[in-house]
């Protein structure tokens, strides 16, 4: 079957007309293929605001101005805005108008808290110039909490300055500079000794640090042998560690008393070493036999053969017996002591 060059022309002027339809919708800010719900807000002056600019809600864009229609006497201009079919708006939110002077006006629609939420083709409740009037308020806060801090800060600065010029503040503020100047004159003689001490050649910290390195080389020249002392000192303190101290210890004092109990017979005066010690007697006694020892001793060497005959035919001695010691007898200090006592 043919088709004419007339239903080809009719066809294609319609789907021109679709096309032209689509594209006028497409500008207009309203989806093709999607359902979105419709509200109306009137307002007195829209600052610029035109078809297809943005509806924001919290800075985000959740649809578009559809159509802009003024009343007949330009007192109102009712806005007419598709927004998403999914978003829910609380009947008491307030829709404004951002003004730009840089870009493209918007509408912004600040939510509410009600419980009751607007239909489609509903009428939002709007304030004129509220997006202005926000941003005033948004940088007069700071702005005015930085004037009542300034202010807090001059009343303060005024009263210091009130107290620095009290005369007894100008006294006290005369002896604090007084005491400044001690004070810098003390820092200018502790900046001269430790110059002297830092000096790099003679300086005391120089010395010590030569001292330091010297004895350090020392140390690590006599490294073996600090090695040496300190195993051998390891070695003595494990065998005293191994030692029975408190075997050592009472053995030392079983000792000690028996020590204490011999010095106790010993100055016993009844005892034996007591008696030997303490008694004149007995000194006496032994001192005369002494004496009598030494008489027959000197008396053998003057007349031995009185006692030890070794002759055949020899004769029997008759000589006296000696009475008094030879003269290096008495040289002893048995009578030294005794010639000095009887005098």
């Amino acid at each position: 079957m043919k088709i004419s060059n007339e239903t080809k022309v009719g066809v294609l002027v319609a789907v021109a007309i679709a096309l032209m339809i689509l594209g006028l919708n497409f500008l207009k800010g309203k989806k093709l293929f999607s359902n979105a719900t419709t509200f109306y807000g009137l307002y007195q002056n829209i600052q610029g605001l035109q078809n297809s600019n943005p509806v924001l809600i919290n800075g985000m864009q959740v649809g578009t101005v559809y159509k802009i229609s003024p009343a007949k006497d330009m007192k109102t201009i009712t806005v007419e805005m598709n927004i998403t079919k999914d978003i829910t708006i609380p009947s008491n939110s307030v829709a404004f108008i951002k003004s730009n002077p840089l870009g493209t006006s918007s509408v912004e629609i600040i939510l509410g808290n009600a419980s009751t939420f607007l239909k489609n083709k509903d009428t939002i409740p709007t304030v004129a110039h509220a997006g202005l009037f926000s941003e005033v308020l948004t940088k007069v806060d700071p702005l005015l909490l930085d004037v009542r801090k300034a202010i807090t800060t001059i009343d303060t600065l005024t009263g210091n300055v009130n107290s620095v010029l009290d005369p007894s503040a100008k006294n006290n503020i005369a002896s604090m500079l007084h005491n400044l100047n001690k004070i810098s004159e003390a820092l200018l003689t502790t900046t001269a000794s430790l110059n002297v001490l830092m000096n790099h050649q003679n300086g005391a910290l120089a010395q010590t640090l030569k001292n330091a390195n010297s004895i350090t080389g020392n140390l690590a020249a006599n490294n073996e042998k600090i090695s040496n002392i300190t195993s051998n000192l390891e070695k003595t303190t494990d065998k005293f560690a191994q030692l029975d101290i408190q075997k050592t210890y009472l053995t030392l004092d079983s000792a000690i008393n028996h020590f204490k109990v011999a010095l106790n017979q010993f100055n016993n005066p009844n005892g034996t070493f007591g008696k030997l010690m303490n008694d004149p007697t007995l000194y006496q006694n032994l001192a005369s036999t002494g004496n009598k020892l030494n008489l027959l001793l000197d008396d053998i060497r003057l007349h031995p053969k009185r006692y030890i005959n070794v002759s055949v035919f020899g004769k029997k001695q008759k000589n006296e017996p000696l009475l008094i010691p030879l003269p290096d007898t008495l040289n002893s200090p048995y009578y030294i002591e005794k010639a000095t006592s009887g005098n």
